[in-house]
């Protein structure tokens, strides 16, 4: 336990930002696990439904520095893949 006042608020600081970063990363993979959801049951509109929204949680988190551009790119690359053998 940290006896300087800065420490202190560095430590509850630090909560906060994990609490954001953990909220920024489940919604992601939650979304990203939707449309794999979507994918395996054959349903093409809602998967492109799901795949937006995917995106759009993709993109945040790479914006904000949650994960990397290259993983972003990836993770949207093979969920695109996955839309497209939906017929």
């Amino acid at each position: 336990m940290p006896n300087i006042k800065s420490a202190k608020k560095r430590m509850r600081s630090n909560v906060k930002k994990a609490q954001v970063n953990t909220l920024i990363i489940s919604s992601m993979r939650t979304a990203i696990k939707k449309v794999e959801k979507a994918v395996k049951a054959g349903n093409k509109e809602e998967a492109t439904n799901c795949l937006n929204i995917a995106i759009q949680r993709v993109d945040k988190a790479m914006s904000s520095g949650k994960i990397h551009k290259n993983k972003a790119a990836r993770l949207k690359s093979r969920l695109m893949k996955m839309i497209n053998t939906v017929e």
